[in-house]
């Protein structure tokens, strides 16, 4: 359906305050939900999970499968527009709320993004215009494309072609022998095989795009990641270089007008060294949402990714972000949660909660938990960000910070 402008406030579908709905109830569709709500929105969230982050501060919460009929006609009876806040929601649900209720991002954006193949494909058509191409790469989805692999992609990293993320699905792999064993424990399913690249750094751009065509970008983050999960962000001048970031947001703003995309779009590089010793960019995925490296916009600029997204959504008037502050966003995995025990010699799994008192006494500091009723290693409990005057100083704060609760330092 055609989206109009959705005001806060005004008549909705069910008779009420204007209505948003989002698909999923983890943090991202929490952070929605707050976004929406304080600009004056009704939320809905559908969410199989009865303590998702999200459901649990939502007004409404559908509690059914993300395809179930009825869960799906309950939600387009309740909201007059709705997102998704995981790429991973099924394109045909998306597809069925469309034919009653504007849906942002589409049904198709979506599946794009689902798919590696799918995606690699769109990248390409895009590199002509971006002026930045993915890596090199071959699609294997038979014996017979295994075999024509050719071997300058080895070593490579071999990635599902669907369901893969922070890491998994992925294999790293040197050898041809080694490419036909990893497919083989992947159970043989489609699978892209991307060469390995010189990585120097790794990088993201977010953008938003409403219906009406106009783009604004956000600045450029500089992504630093363990064990295949985000550990920061740092945003500020100098993070990443200037004429790689300006071709960054370009080709962002290009791959989303391709798609004829509408909503919050975050497209992630690696910055790489070349043969004649200079830097280069290759775009690596993309994500039809918000982004955990988007995380720092709540603190140090003055639009959020959300609100970007609530004002995608709505059909509201895209202004461009301005960042006021130089920022570091640190991710809090459940890990935290049993330091204590690591620290003190503790028996057992028992979650102790990390030192927030010493951490947050500390000048620029802003937490923000995810509500999740139980932490466990490697999963995503909320995020912190650090803002400051200078980035010398958010610098010095993120080292004491990183030391309190146990992590890796700065730049390690």
């Amino acid at each position: 359906m055609t989206l109009n402008t959705l005001l806060p406030g005004s008549p909705s579908v069910n008779g009420q305050q204007t209505t948003l709905g989002v698909m999923g109830g983890g943090q991202l569709g929490r952070m929605f939900v707050q976004a929406a709500q304080a600009m004056g929105y009704f939320t809905v969230v559908l969410d199989p999970d009865p303590a998702s982050p999200a459901g649990l501060v939502s007004h409404h919460h559908i509690r059914t499968a993300y395809d179930d009929e009825q869960g799906l006609a309950q939600l387009m009876q309740r909201c007059d527009a709705i997102t998704t806040e995981f790429e991973n929601v099924p394109a045909h649900a998306l597809a069925a709320l469309a034919a009653q209720r504007p849906v942002a991002p589409s049904a198709a954006c979506v599946a794009v993004a689902q798919d590696r193949i799918k995606e690699k494909a769109h990248f390409e058509q895009c590199a002509p215009i971006s002026g930045v191409a993915p890596a090199p790469h071959a699609v294997i989805t038979t014996d017979a494309s295994l075999r024509a692999v050719p071997d300058h992609l080895l070593p490579g990293i071999l990635k599902t072609a669907r369901m893969g993320y922070d890491g998994k699905g992925q294999v790293r792999v040197t050898t041809r022998e080694a490419l036909a064993a990893a497919w083989d424990d992947l159970d043989k399913v489609p699978c892209v095989l991307e060469k390995m690249l010189p990585l120097r750094a790794e990088c993201s751009v977010i953008v938003a795009r409403g219906a009406d065509g106009q783009v604004v970008t956000f600045p450029v983050q500089k992504n630093t990641h363990h064990d295949g999960i985000l550990a920061l962000t740092e945003v500020f001048d100098g993070a990443v270089d200037t004429t790689l970031a300006q071709r960054a947001q370009a080709s962002t703003v290009a791959i989303a007008n391709h798609l004829r995309y509408v909503g919050v779009l975050c497209v992630e590089y690696f910055v790489v060294d070349t043969a004649g010793g200079t830097l280069d960019l290759v775009v690596n995925e993309m994500a039809p949402r918000p982004h955990n490296s988007g995380h720092y916009t709540q603190n140090a600029c003055d639009v959020s990714q959300f609100e970007a997204q609530v004002r995608a959504l709505a059909g509201l008037p895209l202004t461009p972000p301005r960042q006021h502050s130089p920022t570091i966003m640190v991710n809090l995995l459940g890990d935290l949660w049993f330091q204590a025990n690591a620290v003190r010699a503790l028996p057992g799994p028992q979650a102790e909660s990390p030192p927030w008192g010493a951490v947050l006494v500390l000048p620029g500091t802003h937490l923000h938990l995810y509500g999740k009723l139980g932490a466990r290693p490697g999963r995503k409990m909320g995020h912190l960000n650090i803002t400051g005057a200078s980035v010398a100083q958010v610098r010095d704060t993120t080292s004491q910070v990183l030391a309190l609760l146990g992590l890796p330092p700065l730049d390690a």
